[in-house]
């Protein structure tokens, strides 16, 4: 498994993750009032501001990251573990 951490010590299966995308957006909106009302939300933002929704398997995460920054670390983790591998 790898994870990522979404921020404030909160770490997620970035296996799971289907797509992430601002919270801006309209459809961003109703997908967080929809995993609400299934009881399928997770909010990582700690009080913070969403900025980030994370659409996984069964769940969908907010996160107070940019998705560019969770883009971000991801990339590092892989990068991390093809030299693990290579070593």
């Amino acid at each position: 498994m790898a994870f990522v951490n979404i921020g404030f010590g909160n770490i997620i299966n970035s296996k799971k993750i289907v797509s992430m995308i601002t919270s801006d957006s309209a459809p961003a909106k109703r997908i967080i009032s929809g995993a609400k009302e299934s009881g399928t939300i997770i909010d990582a933002t700690q009080g913070r501001r969403t900025r980030c929704v994370i659409i996984c398997d069964q769940h969908v995460v907010l996160s107070a990251l940019m998705p560019d920054t969770i883009s971000n670390r991801i990339m590092e983790n892989s990068i991390k573990e093809e030299s693990d591998y290579d070593a």
